[in-house]
């Protein structure tokens, strides 16, 4: 087995972790660090904006996907966790419609937490993907 990590970013590094960690063996599977509306030097974004928010963390996971020449369509499992469940679902249309112009129904969990790592995130997605 050969492992590596994925970091289209330095900031997360700097503190002890990775984006994502590949593991090549007969089937590659990519591990992705849950993705949330952070710009790329590591800033939240879109403060109360539930959609904004649900649309960054999705580009930021499709950005670690394709570090490693994957995309959402190889997905296989989608961690979802939520500061507000209700409000994800007013907005769940944003996802499923990235999900679906991809072509792709992976294994899902959605999660109400009380928060996230910083302050004001209130969606977080962690993915695991197979090629």
């Amino acid at each position: 087995m050969e492992r590596s990590t994925v970091d289209p970013w330095t900031w997360s590094v700097e503190m002890g972790y990775s984006q994502g960690a590949i593991v090549t063996g007969p089937a590659r599977t990519l591990y992705c660090s849950g993705q949330a509306a952070m710009s790329g030097d590591g800033r939240p974004e879109h403060a109360g904006d539930m959609a904004g928010q649900l649309t960054l963390a999705v580009d930021n996971l499709e950005a670690v996907l394709g570090e490693v020449g994957m995309s959402l369509a190889h997905l296989v499992r989608l961690n979802v966790y939520t500061t507000d469940v209700d409000r994800l679902f007013e907005h769940y249309g944003v996802l499923g419609a990235r999900l679906g112009a991809a072509g792709v129904a992976p294994a899902m969990t959605l999660l109400g937490v009380t928060r996230l790592a910083l302050p004001g995130l209130m969606v977080e997605l962690e993915g695991t993907a197979a090629a």
